[in-house]
């Protein structure tokens, strides 16, 4: 590594890792990075030994690509070191990201039994001439999707290549691919073997899961949580933004993969157990002093705010749930509360932001206010010089 420049390291962050070229014998080297890899998960089991784990490791490949190999080669495999692993057809390379008991919880969660599922081998470890053939394969990748894109559009196909993978041997290529519909790409495959020459696979995902492939920053500032850890998708329909009272803005609840985003779903269950407790005000509520209008509903902190003008967002006195659910039942029978306006003074709409209670206009410029100042000095200059009359006696 003394004869590698620092300009000629490449990062491949869709394979998590770093590829540079010795520039004497002109072999590659390539370094497992650990943070860079989509869908990583932490082995925070690093350390304990068991027995029952000690030769299954987890092998990724491109993107969110992984899968558990059993070690039949013999010789001593840890995490980082490039594999070579038997596949449908020849045999692919990867890195391993994970060992010991935490592939065990792994297996677990994805519902894989050791029992009674076949589990693919481990060869070997790959040497450099693996890797080099490896390194041609991937320089073919973004060329043949472009022409791959190309062939679909001239023969009429409603669909889009979304991504490439080559396997580690070079003969076999995975095309992703998203469709609305059916697509019966028989004949693409025909010309897709004739003008790549290699063994072709079709793989049909959705827009969430090329989001995945694909990776990229959310509106929140960090990394998008289909590449981030997301595996299983669930449907997300507008219900999700109704329940936590969102607006019903396509451009906020979308994501930038066209769809509404995955994180509407994560504080569902908390609003809807927040609501549970919240009673449904259908008419304003009776006071001795007057009606009592709903205004607006604080659902996690369980408040309602009342007003005695109708759709003012002025004078608003706050009730927890549990004393309208009260008054509620007091106006059934017949019986009217006191006054709200015994109760503190009433609030207006506030803004908290999440570092503390700083007033929204704290960045603003003061204005510079138009006082007598500016005149008397101007007066002062004019009159600069002047003798003083004199007092008349």
């Amino acid at each position: 590594m003394e004869n590698i420049d620092n300009e000629t390291i490449k990062f491949d962050c869709s394979r998590g890792c770093t590829v540079s070229r010795d520039q004497e014998t002109g072999e590659y080297e390539c370094d497992y990075r650990q943070g860079c890899c989509k869908l990583e998960a932490y082995n925070w089991l690093k350390g304990v030994n068991q027995e029952q784990y000690k030769d299954l490791f987890e092998v990724r490949f491109k993107n969110t690509r992984k899968g558990i190999y059993v070690n039949a080669s013999g010789q001593g495999i840890k995490t980082g070191d490039l594999v070579i692993v038997e596949a449908a057809n020849g045999h692919d390379l990867g890195i391993v990201t994970l060992e010991g008991p935490i592939v065990g919880r792994q297996m677990k969660c994805k519902g894989v039994d050791p029992e009674t599922t076949p589990l693919r081998k481990i060869y070997r470890r790959a040497k450099p001439f693996d890797i080099t053939k490896w390194q041609e394969a991937i320089a073919r990748e973004q060329d043949t999707m472009i022409q791959a894109r190309r062939i679909a559009a001239e023969l009429g196909l409603d669909m889009k290549i979304g991504d490439v993978e080559f396997q580690g041997d070079g003969t076999k290529a995975i095309f992703y691919y998203i469709a609305d519909g059916r697509v019966d790409f028989r004949q693409l495959i025909k010309v897709y073997a004739e003008e790549f020459r290699i063994r072709i696979e079709m793989k049909q995902i959705g827009a969430r899961q090329e989001a995945g492939l694909i990776g990229g920053l959310g509106v929140c500032g960090r990394e998008l949580c289909c590449a981030n850890y997301i595996t299983n998708f669930q449907s997300i329909s507008t219900s999700a933004a109704r329940v936590q009272d969102l607006s019903l803005n396509p451009q906020k609840l979308a994501g930038q993969f066209g769809k509404l985003k995955c994180c509407l779903n994560y504080e569902v269950s908390n609003y809807m157990d927040a609501q549970s407790r919240i009673p449904k005000v259908t008419e304003p509520l009776e006071f001795e002093d007057g009606l009592a209008y709903l205004v607006k509903t604080d659902i996690l902190q369980e408040t309602m705010y009342f007003s005695y003008e109708k759709g003012s967002l002025s004078n608003m006195y706050p009730l927890p749930a549990s004393e309208v659910r009260q008054i509620i039942m007091m106006n059934r029978n017949g019986e009217k509360p006191g006054s709200l306006k015994s109760d503190p003074e009433p609030v207006g709409p506030q803004f908290i932001s999440a570092v503390g209670d700083d007033s929204i206009t704290r960045f603003d410029k003061p204005k510079k206010g138009k006082g007598r100042g500016r005149g008397n000095k101007g007066r002062d200059n004019k009159n600069k010089g002047r003798r003083p009359k004199k007092e008349q006696s």
